[in-house]
């Protein structure tokens, strides 16, 4: 599939365990069923926790994946690391998507002040806002934003 603004038909992904069930290596001490079931607690803690420290959905599946050793919080918990945070009532209010093509927006915007002249910058900025308007549509369809956000 090709890029959105762009020629580029790039194929880099990442790649997903293949297993999906949880590692064997989480937690070997006990053998029994309901220990499972506290350490997906303990991971649902620890997301919480990382959340209150002003952390973002993907942030904290990177740090899970490297620091503690859980290449999916799904498979270990049975939930996406979003719904937990839905469920506690910490997840963020725009989409973290959404989030970070403001945050290039105002970037650029910031940059234009600086440099007048810069025709790239004002392009890609037109680029970069009508992206965000592209996705602000979807969100309002699909109720993840309020029909009056702007």
């Amino acid at each position: 599939m090709g890029r959105l603004h762009s020629k580029g038909k790039g194929i880099s992904a990442s790649a997903l365990p293949y297993k999906r069930s949880p590692p064997s290596w989480l937690k070997t001490t006990s053998q029994d069923v309901s220990f499972d079931r506290l350490s997906a607690l303990e991971v649902d803690e620890s997301i919480c926790k990382f959340a209150k420290k002003g952390l973002t959905p993907s942030q904290i599946g990177v740090i899970l994946r490297d620091s503690h050793g859980i290449p999916q919080v799904k498979n270990v918990t049975g939930n996406k690391i979003l719904r937990i945070l839905k469920a506690h009532g910490l997840a963020p209010e725009i989409p973290e998507d959404l989030y970070h093509l403001i945050k290039k927006a105002v970037a650029i915007r910031k940059h234009l002040e600086r440099n007048r002249k810069d025709k790239d910058s004002k392009f890609r900025l037109i680029l970069a806002e009508s992206r965000i308007h592209r996705l602000a549509r979807y969100y309002k369809k699909t109720k993840k934003l309020p029909p009056v956000w702007k």
